[in-house]
């Protein structure tokens, strides 16, 4: 028999005739606001006897916001049935309202063009939400996101889902924190990856805190199991990836933090070309203040592979190589022996004489191939 999934409404109603947290079902699936609002009725429950005024009255405690999409260990919808309703449940139904949403400011970025880029986000042991292969990301509706297993096959979805998806979940295999991920072309971080250049670390601390090292995976064609392989090796480590000769992937924790570390590498490589065009060396951190801030990576639940690294090794930039600024050289002024010379000798032409010289020779060709 199907498991039936209850929303937060459906948790109001049961308590609204009179039930209680202790006389749910329990047979059931619950989507986390409806975990939460049974927390809220069993705590009130216990705390019946207290002042309601005084707790009216006190000031709630600040809270972060929290996109990350929780589902209970081994309960993923088995038959065709249970896996339908989990796909059109509320929670499902909202997070795919979030992947269009996500979707349209790639697009107004100008991260994506034509039917460019793709989302994925898990939603189970099993189970991932992705957007459907040859749509434009910035026209996507809820009705063209598909769900597939670890396999990429289709559970779900009146529309086939993309042609990238093995390279994504290549991603959550390798990295068991990744619960989003993000694949677009945006030009600034997709020229460094064409021009094959890791950018520079410990320039900016927003960056070394939120993206770390940017990663750099060797060219594969798109799609094929060999590109989800070499992307997937190198996610393991990095929270962002240059695909070479293709564009940049990114994952985090939700579809949210994995779209913000697009526009994060994006604007941190953005940033680097501008200031490497000012003709002056670019400034860094010291790897002492580099330590720092992958402590605080690190106290915000991001791993950094640099963490044993010696603080020499941090800001090593050695290999980057910003454009090129060329001069024209100062010409030297004539020397005393070359002037006397000069003035004794008969001149040369001047370069205005040559030039005229050239030019009345090819007028004297031309008139010459007209008149034959």
């Amino acid at each position: 028999m199907a498991k039936r999934v209850y929303t937060e409404s459906d948790v109001r109603a049961h308590l609204a005739k009179g039930g209680s947290p202790a006389s749910m079902p329990k047979d059931i699936i619950l989507t986390p606001s409806a975990r939460d609002r049974l927390r809220e009725a069993t705590g009130n429950a216990r705390g019946a006897s207290a002042a309601a005024p005084a707790r009216a009255t006190a000031p709630g405690e600040p809270i972060l916001p929290n996109y990350i999409f929780e589902w209970p260990p081994g309960a993923d919808p088995k038959t065709p049935d249970e896996i339908q309703a989990f796909f059109t449940s509320p929670p499902i139904e909202e997070l795919k309202r979030r992947m269009c949403d996500i979707g349209r400011r790639m697009w107004e970025r100008e991260y994506t063009d034509g039917n460019g880029g793709n989302l994925v986000v898990r939603v189970g042991d099993n189970l991932f939400l992705t957007t459907q292969t040859l749509i434009s990301k910035g026209f996507m509706s809820p009705e063209t996101i598909s769900l597939v297993d670890f396999e990429g096959k289709q559970l779900a979805g009146k529309y086939k889902r993309t042609s990238e998806c093995m390279t994504h979940l290549a991603i959550f295999r390798n990295q068991p924190k990744a619960r989003a991920t993000c694949h677009a072309h945006p030009v600034h971080a997709t020229a460094y990856a064409v021009a094959g250049v890791r950018p520079p670390t410990c320039m900016i601390p927003e960056a070394e805190v939120f993206l770390g090292q940017i990663g750099i995976a060797e060219y594969q064609t798109p799609g094929t199991p060999a590109n989800a392989k070499a992307v997937g090796e190198v996610a393991k480590d990095h929270h962002a990836v240059l695909m070479l000769n293709h564009g940049v992937i990114t994952w985090g924790d939700h579809i949210e933090d994995a779209y913000w570390k697009m526009e994060n590498t994006d604007s941190y490589c953005k940033t680097i070309w501008i200031a490497s065009q000012l003709g002056t060396d670019l400034k860094t951190i010291t790897g002492g203040q580099a330590r720092e801030l992958i402590e605080l990576r690190k106290s915000l639940g991001m791993k950094d592979k640099r963490e044993n690294w010696k603080e020499c090794e941090l800001c090593d930039n050695s290999e980057f190589r910003p454009g090129v600024i060329c001069r024209n050289p100062s010409p030297s002024p004539p020397s005393s022996s070359s002037s006397s010379s000069s003035s004794s000798s008969s001149p040369s032409p001047s370069r205005n004489d040559e030039s005229e010289v050239l030019v009345q020779r090819i007028t004297d060709l031309i008139i010459e191939k007209l008149q034959a």
